[in-house]
Order: C-alpha cells, then structure tokens, then sequence
C-alpha cells in the first residue's frame, strides 16, 4: 500500500524531505497496512514526534519532523504493576503477540474485567477478540478503526433451491447492488433515515463527513467484508422462531466505512493528547465519559454504528427487491463497539468488543466461519465470565494482499 503526496498534504506534511522518508517508508513496510491505518499512524507521528523516535521504522521521520513541544493540559497514569484476572477462551490457538496485549489492557487502571475469545489475534491496542470492561471511561482504540462493523443475516420466503434455480441473477444483482473497496460507493443515489440525523449537525467532525456518509451509504469498504448468498439449515424451536427448513439467506460483513475510520482517527488523537500512558500503552488512552469530548465520542460511535446498520439494510433491501424476495427474519449484532452494561449484579462498565459478538443470554448472534466453510447462527449463553460475548468470526489466513504475494493463479486452481 503506497501513499500519494496529495495525500500527505492534506494530513499537514509541507516539508518535502519529510515527505520523501514517508513515501520510502511506507512502500517498504506498510505493505499490508490499508490507508487508513497509514493515514492514522502519520497523524500520530506528525502529532506526537517524540513517541516514535526509538520506533526502528519510524525513528528516521520522527527525528526530522521535531516541532517545539507545546504543552497541553493532559493527566499521566501508571499502569498496575500485574494485570488483572480474566477468561480465556481456547488459549492454545491464540498467539503470544495477543494475549501480550490483552495483559497489557488488563493492567490499565480504568480496567475491570476482561475476556480474550477463542477466535482472537493481534490487532493495535486491544488485541482483536479482547473483551474490555472499564470505569467510565470509553477507549477509542479498543472499540476499534471501523466502528460499529456488524454481521447481518436475512432469511427469505424461497427454499434453498433458489440457489440453483437462480445462480445467474445472484450473481448479476450482486455485482450492481454491492460495492467493494477503500474509496466510492454505489453508483445510485440511496436513501435512509440515518442521513437526516441531528447529530450530523452538532460537531464540526460530523458536519465535514456527511458528504462522504452519503456518497458511501450501502457499499462494504475491504477488508474480510462480504456479502454472499447461501443456504441456512433451521431446526426445530430455532432462536428466529421459524419453521423448520432449509431457506435462502443472505449474509453480509461490514461497518461504518470513512464515517467510522473519521471519527476514531480523530478521537484517538485527542484521548492521547488528554490521557498520558507509558509508551507501550499509548494506544489505550482513554477519554472520561464526564468530559465533552467523552460524550462527543460516545455520540458519534453510536451515529456510526447507526450508520453502518444502515448499510446493511440498504444492501439487503437492494438485493432482495432485484431477486424479487421477500424476508422472513434478520438478525444483526455488531462488533467493534463499547456498551453500558450490567457486568455483575449491581455493576455497572463499559464493554468494549473489539472484533467480539455480543452474547446476552438469549440474544441471537452470527458467527460466520472462515472463508469457504459454514458460518452458524447462534443464541448466547450470557456467561458472566466471558462478559456475555462470543467469537467475531469470519476469519482468514492472511490479507487479500499478502494472498496475492504468496500465491500465483495456476497454483490456486490446483488447491
């Protein structure tokens, strides 16, 4: 992944030897990293110089970059000497790298329980499948780039023969009713509620990302996000309280796209600007929810997560109009969130699930599988030691890029 000069002047880079350290730096290391994660990375160096001069990538920009410090009022905290307890699901098929990080959240002295599910891996700050209860303080880091991304399953009034009565206009719908990719959208305009919202209104943030809202309302971005048909297997006294039977559903994997990537780029700057952490803990930075910009956060994370619902409901509400269907049911639940929850009788905190599905008991909740394989829908248990959460799923060997490195086309065919 490269990075344009257009691109560097807009995020504040003017001097042109910084510029180039940039260019060499990020072709060479930042293969596999998407722009945003770039983008959000250069802001922080731009930022906060100092945090990066001992960074072996990143020393050489940072020493040219140098600004005069300027003081700002922010508190420094010291993390607990050990973490705290917490559950973890299938520890041995998790990384070392994760439950590093895990412990290191677990070690913040806003935290107060924590989980680390079966499905979990390295992730910035909060490993992805960290589970992360805190004191009334939201961490922008640890609800994650892609706020409010979510798992949506709708199940139609056909049979599972559709699919093969129907193959072709399957196909066809989906390459004119879905978009792929970092930038753009749909190529017709689209229309929902959540684009009359008042929050949209209420910061200069919200205001400048409107636009961008519109013009990528019902597309998916990258990533591991799809959306496929399949069949769906319902038995008996299901958690959707539908007869039993094999129907046609569609399934899809997004979130919040520039909105969601905006808000936390902007937001995690600030908690760090506020909220002073020993150099390893940096990306855990907090913002206290008695504070404006906590109650600006916690606002613009729930219009995201509004907003990357209604993407779902646009892409579905599309497909099923071209395919002449109708639905019967949808579950949707998301990840990448903070929520005000009951963790304990009497208990208040807020959960962050970064890359975790929320499972109350009784909640229904969609685990996809890893790609070619079934996906499940499940009804959760509401295990108090989990923090009421299940796996993300979904999951994948390796990016879409480094795939397209390791593997050439005539070997994928012999697979």
């Amino acid at each position: 992944m490269g990075i344009r000069l257009k691109d560097l002047s807009k995020l504040g880079y003017r001097d042109n030897v910084a510029r180039s350290l940039v260019v060499d730096i990020v072709s060479k290391h930042c293969k596999y990293d998407t722009k945003e994660q770039i983008e959000m990375t250069l802001s922080d160096i731009l930022e906060h110089p100092e945090f990066y001069k001992n960074n072996e990538i990143w020393n050489k920009l940072a020493e040219r970059l140098s600004p005069t410090i300027i003081a700002k009022e922010f508190i420094a905290y010291d993390l607990l000497d050990e973490p705290l307890m917490y559950k973890t699901y299938g520890g041995k098929f998790i990384e070392t790298l994760a439950k590093q990080q895990m412990n290191l959240a677990m070690r913040l002295p806003v935290t107060v329980a924590g989980a680390l599910m079966p499905d979990a891996h390295a992730g910035y700050g909060l490993p992805i499948g960290g589970v992360l209860a805190t004191d009334n303080v939201v961490i922008p880091y640890a609800v994650g780039v892609d706020i409010g991304c979510r798992m949506s399953l709708t199940v139609f009034d056909a049979s599972a023969d559709f699919l093969k009565r129907y193959t072709y206009q399957m196909k066809e719908a989906l390459k004119d009713f879905t978009y792929f990719g970092m930038d753009g959208g749909l190529g017709f305009e689209q229309e929902h509620e959540v684009l009359d919202r008042e929050e949209f209104r209420l910061t200069p943030l919200l205001r400048d990302l409107h636009g961008k809202a519109v013009r990528q309302l019902g597309s998916s971005g990258g990533g591991n996000h799809f959306v496929e048909f399949g069949e769906i297997a319902l038995q008996e006294n299901n958690v959707l309280n539908l007869p039993e039977g094999n129907y046609l559903a569609l399934l899809s994997h997004s979130g919040s796209r520039g909105l969601g990537a905006a808000i936390a780029k902007y937001y995690s700057l600030l908690a760090r600007e506020v909220c002073r952490l020993p150099r390893e803990a940096q990306h855990f930075a907090w913002l206290d929810l008695n504070t404006e910009a906590g109650q600006e956060y916690w606002m613009s994370m729930n219009l995201a997560g509004d907003y990357a619902r209604a993407c779902h409901e646009r892409i579905h509400l599309n497909l099923a109009k071209a395919l002449g269907v109708k639905p019967l049911a949808n579950v949707n639940n998301h990840h990448n969130f903070a929520w005000r929850e009951e963790i304990a009788p009497g208990r208040m905190a807020i959960v962050h699930r970064k890359g975790a599905t929320p499972a109350q008991k009784g909640q229904a909740g969609l685990i996809p599988g890893s790609m070619a394989t079934a996906g499940y829908l499940v009804c959760g248990k509401g295990m108090e030691a989990a923090l009421n959460s299940a796996s993300h799923g979904a999951g994948r060997a390796m990016s879409r890029q480094k795939a397209k490195d390791s593997f050439t086309q005539s070997a994928l065919k012999k697979l």
